[in-house]
């Protein structure tokens, strides 16, 4: 087996190399191209002769040599930028739709410009996907004046601009966006009743900026339109109360590893006199079961100051993978409720939703997509499997000098915390600087305090004070600079030997340039290279270390304390069959979170396959592409709409309780897909009978007024936001076997022997 491992490896090897050496030719031809002598004039004509060719049905293949050329020459004139080969390169893959591994550093935002330029030729649109609002806007207009010389319009896209204004800034040839904003204006179109209220146009080409991070980390996350949301008035305390007598082992198995929790037999019957309900598992207590469950979950899985904070009385969710606070996104409604209760604050109802659509899916629409990021390789089987993309490596500029070392492994976490002050306070003495990766809010805050006990002033940056993240970013390369940080300085920022400053950065150079440390490893190895990237940009000097213990949550979860008999000590183990270990759990974890997005897909590929089947028939309708009078349009769109609505409606309801419904079919995707296919099959019925009977109502009339009068409108307000879905996939498991014969036997056994209460 691994002989034959090594065989495919060595074959992409090759390939990868002969691929590379294509794009080091066709770099070639485009320096050829030398544009130096002509004049602006001369230049402008070239783009609008290539403009003329892309349009007259010219392959776009054929126009890169040309294209690239033009680009690399405005680049300079109007920025004072000279693209290096590698970026020239990075841009050629780009275009043939690759995902590019490019180091941090190394210019993506340039090497993007090329590609844009050149699909945008066709006057179809190019979407550039960024990370947040902040890049969007810095790379529209940081870009701008290359794609304005060569006759193009550019523009960015941020939350809260106008119908107006948006609808301009996506009729622009180049649009910067995050992925996000551009999915939730998707889903306004969707619901939009007149054609002039929506902002897209057709979709054709994108580049996604940190492509691993919203292609596979996010990739899942639901993006949601609802109606307007009111104070949730239930009694979600009542839960959160009874949640709290509720003890670990004695009432509820707390799985670690999956991250489930669930009711045994002891704790069925205390939470039954707790509620005063009877049996629990009656059906006409599912409510009050999925409560409970929902105030369990966040009672004992839900941590705070690393899973959410409190701030200005409201909870803010935490994103895992940056350690950033989640704007704009919420558990599923009862989780949310539940977690309120649990931090005694007021819940807002998320609304009745309208429509939805994960992130996957929505970039999904675009007919040619790729993507760029520091950290590909090691996801390549997932971009393959989910997107049908393969990866490329660019090879860096200059080679990277980084010093990467050995994991520093310790027994105990007191042990850790210990070294880490002690190596820190050492580095600090010199004057290099430093910044540390820690695992959440609390440890950041934790690990600071113990070095300022030591003497070592340090900057903090997680969620709590995200809004002075540029600053503290900008000081991180400084001279005795110590920065603790979440994942929040892991992705999508740059810091600069010597804060920007020549003079220092020669300085910190000699020193070893900036030194970052890991307080942990993640489960992706992903995280930990990003980390890593902050260190050593553009062949700068650098270094990187991790330091662990075997009480760390992950190593726990996998029971390396109880396989490593060494005792409790203060010095680091020296054993590299343990750092093995270690990385073969993040590959096993790695494979694990693959298959499990594989299953969930399954749930959510039928229901967007039915999403897009309605949608497409919608949009023919509100294109007026079908003959129909105006009122006829108008209650036609209403009522897929409301059927929609009430679709989505009952496919949560099903998933939710899926697996206990399905028990006696065994395959509870099966049994999901044949109850969602046979509610969807009733909507067209449904659409044409209410309508008919609105119709004979209206009278023909084409006056909106009277439509208004009958509640033919677009919902007075709407709401985006994002659901959190972490919990639907840690879910996936809370019914396993043993849990399901339990569930039986309670059934059939407790009216039988009349079990106690207790």
């Amino acid at each position: 087996m691994n002989l034959a491992v090594k065989w495919m490896q060595k074959f992409k090897d090759r390939d990868s190399r002969n691929r590379l050496k294509v794009y080091q030719d066709k770099t070639e031809l485009i320096r050829k191209r030398n544009l130096k002598a002509w004049d602006d004039q001369q230049l402008q004509a070239e783009s609008l002769r290539l403009q003329k060719e892309a349009k007259s049905g010219t392959p776009l293949d054929e126009l890169l040599v040309d294209a690239y050329a033009l680009v690399c020459e405005a680049a300079k004139r109007k920025l004072g930028l000279q693209p290096y080969d590698v970026q020239i390169m990075a841009a050629i893959a780009l275009h043939e739709r690759f995902v590019i591994e490019q180091h941090t550093g190394e210019g993506k935002t340039l090497s993007a410009v090329m590609p844009a330029y050149l699909n945008a030729l066709t006057g179809e649109g190019v979407h550039v996907l960024t990370f947040n609002d902040y890049l969007a806007k810095r790379d529209a207009e940081w870009m701008g004046p290359i794609y304005r010389f060569l006759g193009l319009t550019v523009d960015s896209v941020e939350a809260g601009m106008s119908l107006v204004e948006k609808r301009e800034a996506y009729a622009k040839d180049i649009t910067y966006v995050t992925a996000k904003e551009a999915g939730f204006d998707y889903l306004r179109d969707t619901i939009a009743l007149n054609e002039a209220d929506t902002v897209h146009r057709p979709f054709h080409y994108v580049i996604v900026d940190e492509a691993d991070s919203l292609l596979l980390d996010e990739a899942r996350l639901p993006l949601v339109i609802s109606g307007e949301s009111g104070s949730s008035s239930d009694d979600r305390i009542r839960f959160a109360e009874a949640a709290r007598q509720l003890k670990q082992d004695e009432h509820y198995d707390f799985d670690e590893f999956q991250r489930n929790v669930y009711l045994n037999e002891a704790g069925s019957a205390k939470a039954e006199a707790l509620l005063g309900c009877g049996n629990l598992y009656d059906s006409h207590n599912s409510h009050l079961l999925t409560s409970l469950n929902c105030a369990l979950h966040v009672e004992s899985l839900l941590k705070k100051d690393v899973d959410y904070i409190v701030r200005d009385g409201n909870i803010e969710l935490i994103e895992e993978y940056t350690g950033r606070v989640a704007e704009n996104r919420y558990l599923p409604d009862g989780l949310q409720a539940a977690l309120a209760a649990k931090e005694g604050l007021q819940s807002e109802a998320g609304g009745r939703i309208l429509g939805m659509i994960t992130l996957q899916h929505f970039i999904s629409l675009y007919p040619k997509i790729c993507g760029m990021t520091a950290t590909a390789h090691a996801s390549a089987m997932e971009f393959q499997d989910i997107y049908a993309l393969q990866v490329v490596q660019i090879p860096p500029n200059r080679p990277n000098i980084r010093i990467d070392h050995p994991h520093r492994i310790y027994t105990h976490k007191e042990a850790k915390l210990k070294a880490l002050v002690h190596e820190i306070s050492s580095v600090h003495a010199t004057g290099r600087p430093i910044l540390i990766g820690t695992s959440s809010v609390e440890e950041s805050d934790m690990l600071a305090e113990a070095l300022a006990a030591a003497g070592v002033p340090s900057h903090v940056l997680n969620a709590k004070n995200d809004a002075e993240e540029a600053d503290i970013i900008a000081k991180a390369g400084e001279i005795g600079a110590v920065t603790v940080s979440t994942n929040m300085a892991g992705r999508g920022v740059d810091i600069r030997l010597g804060g920007g400053n020549p003079a220092q950065a020669e300085v910190v150079a000699k020193l070893g340039g900036l030194y970052v440390i890991g307080t942990h490893v993640n489960e992706s190895v992903r995280i930990d290279d990003q980390l890593r990237g902050r260190s050593g940009r553009q062949g700068d000097p650098g270094g990187s270390v991790f330091f662990i213990s075997l009480e760390d949550e992950l190593l726990l979860r996998f029971g390396i304390n109880k396989a490593i008999r060494a005792p409790r000590q203060d010095e680091a183990l020296e054993d590299p069959v343990l750092r093995s270990q270690i990385a073969h759990i993040q590959r096993v974890i790695m494979g694990q979170n693959f298959h499990i997005c594989q299953e969930l897909n399954r749930y959510s590929d039928m229901v967007e396959d039915q999403r897009r089947i309605l949608y497409e028939e919608r949009l023919g309708i509100l294109k007026g592409e079908k003959p129909m009078s105006p009122s006829e349009q108008r209650v036609r769109l209403f009522y897929i709409d409301e059927f929609w609505a009430d679709h989505l409606a009952y496919v949560s309801y099903t998933r939710e309780g899926i697996h206990l419904e399905s028990l006696a079919s065994g395959n509870p995707i099966d049994e999901f897909h044949t109850r969602i296919t046979q509610a969807y099959d009733q909507i067209p019925s449904k659409i044409n009978s209410e309508s008919e009977h609105m119709l004979a109502r209206l009278e023909g009339s084409n006056d909106p007024a009277k439509w208004e009068a009958f509640g033919l409108k677009s919902p007075t307000s709407t709401r985006t936001y994002i659901i959190n879905d972490q919990y639907i996939q840690n879910k996936r498991s809370s019914w396993t076997p043993m849990t399901v014969f339990a569930f039986g036997i309670r059934k059939i056994l407790r009216p039988i022997f009349r079990l106690s209460e207790f």
